[in-house]
């Protein structure tokens, strides 16, 4: 599989959605997001994940007017979180995220959590941001199985993203295989398992292939087919997160850390938050 920094997927209206971004999850707005963005753009990432709840989007926002680079060429989302929702709700809290962006427009907005008796009417709002042409795809996050066919059975556009809680401990088969089947793209969040990197097999991994446990991770994700975004806000493991693409996992080996499987979360299920 043929893969670069710049690789993207493109998403079921056509737009094309990069395949490795940067998390700024827990990045505390001002001079840390803002290092973290600018070092992630200058080292070729083309792709930034926030949210409003992450309180960083001015962060974001200043990162990317200051890189330089044409706007349309970096891909920002953002994300509406469980106390916005509802359908007004959601269009205010949209055109506060744009303000805090000090951007025209979203490449991708996302329904953060499945808040129940909520979340029909908050995609509703979001499809109507994107017939305005204010998002340029829209999805959701957190939604499992029963979820998603919930909300397919009423929208009038299918999400696009599904992103969700994904790495070598809690693999999401079926959720991967239903989204696949659908065409909604899955991304995956807390991809490096917030650092629980010492599996034997992970260092057998990063051994033979001169790469590190991390490395091996990402790979992983990429070769699956889902887009990824690693959280970091230190320059040295940005650059490391992005090294991903002078190797490729052999089959068997692509098959063996699928086998570290645990259903293993170390965020919240969706079906047990209390909201």
């Amino acid at each position: 599989m043929a893969l670069k920094l710049d690789s993207a997927v493109e998403l079921l209206n056509g737009v094309e959605m990069p395949r490795l971004g940067l998390g700024v999850w827990r990045a505390v707005d001002g001079q840390e997001t803002e290092d973290a963005v600018s070092a992630a753009l200058k080292a070729g990432y083309r792709h930034i994940d926030t949210a409003s709840m992450y309180d960083n989007e001015r962060g974001v926002g200043r990162a990317i007017r200051a890189s330089g680079i044409p706007r349309e060429q970096i891909f920002v989302t953002t994300k509406v979180w469980n106390n916005e929702q509802g359908y007004d709700n959601t269009l205010k809290a949209f055109k506060g995220s744009l303000e805090r962006l000090d951007m025209s427009y979203a490449d991708l907005y996302l329904v953060h959590w499945p808040v129940v008796g909520k979340y029909k009417e908050t995609y509703r709002a979001i499809e109507e941001l994107y017939d305005q042409g204010l998002v340029r795809s829209i999805g959701v996050s957190n939604f499992n199985i029963h979820h998603l066919e919930d909300l397919m059975g009423s929208c009038r556009i299918k999400p696009m993203v599904n992103q969700v809680e994904m790495h070598p401990l809690h693999t999401q088969k079926k959720l991967f295989a239903f989204c696949r089947k659908e065409g909604i793209q899955l991304e995956s969040w807390r991809p490096l398992m917030q650092g629980r990197l010492d599996l034997p097999l992970l260092g057998d991994l990063a051994a033979k292939y001169g790469k590190t446990p991390a490395q091996i991770v990402l790979r992983w994700h990429l070769q699956l087919g889902a887009v990824t975004i690693p959280k970091s806000v230190k320059e040295s493991r940005i650059l490391e997160n992005s090294d991903l693409y002078d190797f490729e996992l052999e089959p068997e080996d692509v098959v063996a850390i699928d086998g570290l499987n645990r259903n293993h979360r170390f965020g919240a299920d969706p079906d047990h938050i209390d909201f």
